[in-house]
């Protein structure tokens, strides 16, 4: 029996390497592997879900494994079945256009810290958003983790790799009052004016409008009840997902102009809406409205005004949410309600909103309270 540094006896297959580290040996069919750590409780664990990978045909020696090998099984066995079909397409999508070409075809034994390093730094001299790199990280960190779990590398390169520091802070897009109703104005001859604005009103999230159904419009209780999301993925077209966090799901209060704009679009002539369960906005043919359709008819509404003299920035449909938070925020709306109407899944999301918002109403909030002094 094998004994530590300090003369202890050691469990049986388990030894104390000259680093101080443990080494677990399993045997399997007449060969021996061996799984490291840090203290002998995790050496039994890590021995445990060896022997069971083993057993189950799931274990891959890590000498051979590459990092596109490794990412498809971590892919398809560990993810799929526990995240949305949106994320899970958003991690296939960003590890096959930014990671594979770069570290795909690598030994994930071999990859270090300074390798992730050098992705990063990559990344930024292409100009790609620090967002993007985030979800970069993201995927490799639940990727390499995993590894580390079952016994395939010594350490999560990841944890040694430093992401950019965030450069100017971008400044959320909502168009002022008067923008506001100058696009309504010039969007009454658009298909999707009463989409605009409903999206308005609501503060809902482009995906959420275009999977918005007749029959998640509840009179009965005076709310719109945000159920789904539609998603494009790439060869299947749009897919209905649930909402964006646990959160998102949630119910609108109703008041007189949304429903005003829902019954007008649900009678809209080429459009309409001719059954409970069929998307309110939607196509000539009944099916979802594509986020390329929303943001040409932005774009077309926005040529028109400025054909009629007048400046205007150009926006994306999520301008639309960050105006509704806006003016809701110039009322008074409490941050809490906010928080719920809008679906965020932490308060300091939407007081992040506030931010932008009340410096603009500072001196006004003063002079309420000079008359005090």
């Amino acid at each position: 029996m094998a004994v530590d540094k300090n003369g202890k006896k050691l469990p049986t297959g388990i030894r104390q390497r000259s680093n101080g580290k443990y080494e677990g040996r399993v045997k399997y069919e007449y060969k021996s592997y061996s799984v490291y750590a840090d203290t002998i409780t995790e050496t039994k664990k890590r021995m445990r879900e060896l022997k069971y990978r083993l057993e189950h045909g799931l274990f891959v020696e890590k000498k051979k494994i590459t990092l596109n090998e490794w990412f498809r099984t971590w892919l398809e066995e560990y993810k799929k079945n526990r995240v949305k079909i949106g994320t899970y397409t958003s991690y296939d999508k960003y590890y096959h256009s930014v990671i594979e070409g770069k570290l795909g075809q690598k030994s994930i034994s071999e990859i270090r810290g300074e390798h992730i390093q050098k992705l990063y730094n990559d990344l930024v001299k292409e100009e790609y958003a620090l967002s993007s790199i985030k979800v970069v990280s993201a995927v490799l960190n639940g990727c390499f983790q995993q590894a580390l779990r079952n016994g395939l590398i010594e350490r999560n390169p990841v944890k040694l790799a430093e992401l950019p520091r965030q450069t100017e802070r971008q400044t959320r897009q909502a168009m002022t009052r008067e923008q506001q109703a100058l696009f309504m104005e010039y969007a009454k001859e658009s298909y999707l004016y009463h989409f605009f604005e409903v999206m308005l009103r609501t503060g809902m999230r482009k995906g959420e409008m275009q999977g918005l159904k007749y029959s998640d419009v509840d009179k009965k209780e005076n709310v719109i009840h945000v159920q789904r999301t539609l998603k494009y993925i790439e060869g299947q077209g749009y897919i209905e997902d649930t909402p964006k966090t646990r959160t998102s799901a949630r119910d609108i209060p109703l008041t007189a102009a949304i429903v005003k704009h829902i019954e007008e679009q649900r009678k809209f002539w080429g459009f309409k809406v001719l059954r409970m369960d069929q998307y309110l906005f939607c196509n000539e043919n009944g099916g979802p409205i594509s986020r390329e359709r929303v943001q040409a008819e932005i774009d077309r509404t926005i040529k028109r005004i400025r054909e009629a003299g007048y400046d205007f920035p150009r926006i994306t449909s999520h301008v639309f949410r960050h105006t509704f938070a806006t003016r809701a925020i110039e009322a008074g709306m409490q941050p809490q309600v906010l928080k719920t109407i809008l679906g965020h899944s932490s308060l300091a999301m939407t007081m992040d909103l506030y931010s932008h918002v009340l410096p603009d109403t500072k001196a006004e909030e003063m002079e309420k309270i000079a008359n005090v002094f």
